[in-house]
């Protein structure tokens, strides 16, 4: 009779599951899977691919190719996304927790340009960094300076992207469950701390941190992941890839080869390299901070 229920209660639970393993598997895993299988043929999109086995990895691992410079800038980015999406979302998160009036309306404009289309940001920082028309160098050249060409400079390119990073998705989206989190610090911590003379910023440190560590993981595991994902929606329309290949990452590249060079073989390699960097980046993650993380 308990095997009968507990064959019930089994059946019960996958078939609540069933929409997500059937979503999950036709447009997660088959994607993945036949990612895989173009990525050992040469394929234009016109005629039948043509199985090469591993020839795709190998030129991409070649001497000559600029797979591993793309690579290099595609981690630069992502720490610097997930540094700033992550460090931006929990100082707004910290802000929304003072105790003020019309403390809803600070979060309504905090969250509104999270939810601004990406295509319109970024049109705004091209106008605000232009190095002749820019409202940026208009303030520089008020107080004597020479505004440089932000968007044509291989380094400072990396500045505008940075602050463009904090206008993002995910920084709204992990702003408000950092927010929820915080509220969850149970308030005897904080008075704990107080009395034994601990300043703002120790409150922070050895109340606040640990206190909100397995959602601060969280944050940062899908900030990453955002960041290798959703990288080509914030540089494309930004930087296009330049000045040069300064700001080419992995999607980009993708980008390239799949829609301009129209080499489906090489775009499918490069995007299950990506997918197997991504899942080790977070396993690593995940390993890093078991000493860490205070799930008490």
């Amino acid at each position: 009779m308990k095997n009968r229920q507990k064959l019930k209660d089994t059946l019960a639970a996958y078939g609540f599951l069933s929409p997500w393993i059937i979503g999950f598997i036709f447009f997660t895993g088959g994607p993945i899977l036949l990612s895989f299988l173009l990525s050992m043929t040469k394929w234009n999109l016109l005629g039948d691919p043509k199985f090469v086995g591993l020839q795709n990895y190998q030129q991409l691992f070649s001497e000559n190719s600029d797979f591993f410079n793309t690579l290099k800038i595609t981690f630069l980015f992502t720490i610097l996304n997930v540094v700033v999406t992550v460090s931006a979302s929990l100082f707004l998160a910290v802000l929304l927790n003072f105790k003020v009036k019309l403390i809803g309306i600070f979060q309504f404009f905090y969250f509104v340009p999270a939810v601004m289309p990406s295509v319109v940001m970024t049109s705004c920082f091209i106008l605000m960094f232009n190095n002749q028309l820019g409202v940026v160098n208009y303030f520089l050249s008020s107080v004597g300076i020479d505004g440089p060409n932000w968007l044509g400079n291989p380094q400072l390119v990396w500045v505008v992207v940075g602050l463009a990073s904090i206008f993002t998705f995910s920084t709204g989206q992990m702003m408000l469950i950092f927010n929820s989190s915080l509220k969850e610090v149970p308030i005897e911590l904080y008075e704990a701390a107080h009395l034994d003379g601990a300043n703002a910023w120790q409150r922070f440190k050895n109340v606040t941190l640990p206190s909100i560590s397995p959602i601060l993981l969280f944050n940062t595991v899908v900030a990453t992941v955002n960041s290798f994902n959703g990288a080509f929606t914030l540089l494309y329309p930004l930087t296009g890839g330049g000045p040069g290949d300064a700001t080419k990452v992995l999607s980009l590249l993708i980008y390239d080869k799949a829609f301009k060079q129209f080499d489906m073989g090489t775009a499918s390699t490069l995007a299950f390299i990506m997918f197997i960097i991504v899942a080790l980046v977070s396993i690593i993650q995940f390993k890093l901070s078991d000493s860490k993380v205070n799930y008490g």
